[in-house]
């Protein structure tokens, strides 16, 4: 599934950035359901297909580097059970992924960005609140996911 929406983005000429974030949902799914070694194969299986296969590699990149590889990291950070230390490490995680973006790979980055965001501070600055609002979301997703998916998943074992 990650690979049908990594190969979505690729054709769609809006909306590729929350296509991209869409194929990472799909290794949360088998965190959830399958553990973590699970997760990890979802997401080098999708991410080498994509680099092969995908026309515009740059959202296979986007996938590899933050989107498919998050719900691992996350997993593995909220095990700690600090919430200050977890938001530290994610933003941590984040800055680092962003940083090796916009100074790195700016032109896989560069095109997704609003003209206005032309700043080094605004884009970190906006990069970061914007994760915090993305992290919630996501944490509501996998939440829905385990009360309602996967739950119906497991009675039909």
């Amino acid at each position: 599934m990650s690979l049908v929406f990594l190969y979505l983005s690729a054709l769609t000429p809006s909306g590729r950035l929350g296509l991209v974030a869409v194929a990472g949902l799909i290794p949360a799914a088998a965190v959830v359901s399958a553990g973590l070694a699970a997760g990890f194969l979802c997401y080098s299986a999708a991410g080498l297909l994509g680099l092969i296969l995908l026309p515009v590699k740059s959202n296979a990149l986007l996938y590899l580097l933050f989107f498919g590889l998050y719900p691992m990291i996350k997993s593995l950070i909220e095990r700690l059970r600090q919430l200050p230390l977890e938001l530290l490490l994610k933003l941590a995680f984040f800055n680092l992924v962003l940083t090796l973006f916009w100074f790195g790979l700016s032109g896989v980055l560069l095109p997704f960005l609003p003209s206005a965001l032309n700043q080094t501070w605004l884009v970190y600055a906006a990069g970061n609140v914007v994760f915090l609002v993305y992290d919630f979301g996501f944490s509501k997703l996998i939440a829905f996911y385990c009360q309602r998916i996967d739950k119906a998943l497991r009675r039909r074992r």
